[in-house]
């Protein structure tokens, strides 16, 4: 077995030589070669430029030795499509949607006529991977891209939003309907233009109680991963989700993320043996001594052998001041301590 199918078959339970790793955000700002091509063009040239995006999507495979590469883009990008006009200052900003009128404006997205651009820095990215490694397809969960809609950027305690979920129930499903339709259209065309497997990035679900999860999240999120294209896996990760892991499986798909906040081992015991694993080593071991790093990758491979297949990842995305070296140590900790 080789390096170039270890990741899909770990996502789909399937017998492994070793197990498999990649790193949300391990295309980015911690690379130096990342940030040699952000002198040259700004954060949404390099979302819109399929050359450019393809080659910050490659920067990282060798370096890092990594199983699996990512698309390089942003989860607001389809939202553009939605008809919002998203920039960054640094983080996402927009004009917010709160009333009526906001939503029934909004069209769903056709993603290879409003981002065109998307589907071709995929095909790019697959002809000069050559399968190398598989190519990761992904978006934002409705939740998450409809929190930001609201707001108009990100916050602490979505307050807007969830006023509009809670008072405003109609037309919060009549938001999350037409987000959801995009996002499934949206990964559609990724999978046709050549994407191997989708992550769905449900960053702020976990700041729902389980109940208000599994009431106004639960029944969106399932019926966009019904109608995806199941010739390839679904991760379905959303942050902070220890408590409901039980709702997180009732949504469907192949594998689920984990953050950092629950032992690996707990959340296999209860996510039980219909489900790969991906996750989950705090981000911020990145910053660690290399030998603690790689004790504590280590440790979570092998507790993740116990899954019906795993995917090492961090918790979240790796950050800005990461080490290059260290994560590198991280990933070939990894191979060594998952080898069957």
């Amino acid at each position: 077995m080789s390096r170039s199918d270890r990741f899909l078959k770990a996502c789909r339970g399937e017998p492994v030589d070793t197990t498999p790793v990649w790193i949300m955000r391990q295309a980015g700002r911690y690379m130096k070669e990342y940030r040699d091509v952000r002198e040259k063009y700004s954060f949404l040239d390099v979302c819109h430029i399929p050359e450019v995006a393809c080659e910050v999507t490659m920067q990282p495979l060798d370096v890092l030795n990594v199983d699996a590469a990512i698309l390089f883009s942003d989860i607001m990008i389809p939202l553009q499509g939605m008809g919002c006009k998203v920039d960054f200052n640094p983080g996402p900003v927009m004009d917010p949607i709160r009333t009526r009128a906001d939503v029934n404006n909004l069209r769903v997205c056709v993603p290879e006529e409003d981002v065109p651009f998307v589907m071709d820095a995929v095909k790019l990215i697959k002809k000069e991977l050559n399968g190398k490694v598989p190519l990761i397809g992904f978006s934002g969960a409705p939740f998450t891209l409809a929190a930001y809609m609201v707001e108009g950027k990100g916050s602490r305690e979505f307050a807007n939003f969830k006023r509009m979920m809670f008072a405003e129930t109609a037309l919060y499903n009549d938001l999350m309907t037409k987000v959801s339709d995009t996002v499934i259209a949206y990964l559609n065309a990724q999978v046709k233009a050549g994407a191997q497997a989708l992550q769905i990035f449900d960053t702020w679900g976990g700041i729902l109680s389980p109940t208000d999860y599994k009431n106004y999240v639960l029944p969106h999120t399932k019926r966009i991963i019904a109608n995806l294209d199941r010739s390839v896996p679904i991760i379905n990760f959303v942050k902070g989700s220890g408590l409901m892991l039980d709702l997180v499986k009732e949504a469907g798909g192949d594998v689920i993320g984990l953050d950092w906040h629950i032992e690996i081992d707990r959340a296999i015991s209860e996510i039980g043996p219909n489900f790969s694993v991906q996750g989950n080593m705090d981000p911020a071991y990145m910053f660690a001594p290399r030998e603690l790093a790689q004790k504590t990758a280590a440790e979570i491979t092998k507790k993740g052998m116990k899954a019906r297949g795993h995917v090492f990842n961090l918790g979240h995305g790796i950050m800005p001041m990461a080490s290059v070296d260290t994560a590198r140590a991280v990933v070939d900790a990894v191979h060594e301590a998952g080898q069957r």
